[in-house]
């Protein structure tokens, strides 16, 4: 009896013998275990996202919850110092021994965060098809959140309506409303930029497909791509040529200014990056998934080259008059 008594004192004190999901939260930034971090596991799902357990980490940084791991996907969600940090459990993986990293937050904006934007301009039926998407990368090892600044700033077109679809690092895409501020059609997304890199898109559309206009918004300059059939000009707009596979147009504006654009030709992006890719299908390489997914894969291959256009000296762009 008093075995029993001692063995079931010993394993009430150590949780972590009963629960299938265990490990240890690291601060990154310190390279130190971190106490008080709440850690809940998320089974996304139909009805949204279904909290199966939670544990708080212990003055060593582990925890332990006492939860068999749930179909995919599943996650563990970390919370520290306001924001929240995703680990996916992949299936079949290891439960037990895990680690969870999190990483001080400031609202110091730092060198270690290189930004770059992009608009898509597509006129197709009648109206212009707006794509506007800003690529973070985070080098740094702490998390940059500013609420009253915002992560990012962007103007909106005035009747412009949309929403933001933010994918940050080891997370899912999620959405948030841009929100005003005291500059006339310049707004705000608030969403903590962490280590890696974390991707904002944009869609919308304008009555107009022959005008467009804006203000680039920040320190970094917008580039502006548009199909082989569509050409832009207009003032402070840089023609940097076009990308030798699909013959995308590419231009740039620089930072801080106002544009005025005339567009002239009709023409999608996507549907160039889709035939491209039936060429290459038809050419014998290996085939990828079909359907959307295989058009923005050859989309973002395009859109691969906004990120040192300039510094690549003309190898992934031929510009004008270099022939």
């Amino acid at each position: 009896m008093k075995t029993l008594f001692l063995l079931s004192c010993f394993l009430a004190s150590d949780f972590s013998l009963l629960a299938a999901i265990d490990g240890t939260v690291v601060n990154a930034t310190t390279g130190k275990p971190q106490p008080r971090v709440t850690v809940t596991l998320i089974h996304p799902g139909a009805s949204g996202m279904q909290t199966l357990g939670r544990a708080q980490s212990d003055a060593d940084g582990k925890f332990a919850i006492e939860q068999d791991v749930p179909s995919p996907p599943a996650l563990l969600q970390a919370e520290f110092q306001g924001v929240t940090y995703n680990t996916i459990l992949p299936p079949g993986a290891t439960s037990t021994g895990l680690k969870l990293n999190v990483y001080d937050a400031t609202s110091k904006l730092s060198a270690d965060i290189a930004q770059q934007h992009l608009i898509i301009l597509e006129p197709v039926d009648g109206q212009l098809r707006v794509s506007e998407t800003f690529l973070v990368e985070n080098k740094g090892n702490t998390t940059f959140q500013d609420a009253a600044k915002g992560s990012i700033q962007l103007y909106l077109p005035t009747g412009a309506k949309t929403e933001v679809t933010v994918t940050a690092p080891g997370g899912m895409p999620i959405r948030r409303t841009p929100e005003k501020t005291a500059q006339p059609d310049v707004y705000k997304i608030g969403y903590p930029i962490k280590p890696g890199s974390t991707d904002f898109e944009l869609v919308y559309t304008l009555p107009d497909p022959k005008r467009f206009s804006g203000k680039v918004v920040g320190k970094d300059p917008l580039r502006l791509v548009s199909a082989s059939t569509v050409t832009l000009s207009g003032n402070n707009l840089k023609d940097l040529g076009t990308e030798p596979r699909t013959l995308a147009h590419v231009y740039e504006v620089p930072a801080g200014a106002s544009y005025e654009l005339n567009i002239e030709g009709t023409g999608a992006l996507r549907t160039e990056a889709a035939q491209n890719q039936d060429q290459d299908d038809d050419s014998g390489a290996p085939k990828t998934t079909a359907g959307m997914a295989r058009i923005y894969s050859r989309l973002y291959w395009v859109l691969g080259l906004t990120f040192g256009i300039l510094a690549l000296g003309g190898t992934l762009l031929y510009r004008k008059g270099a022939a």
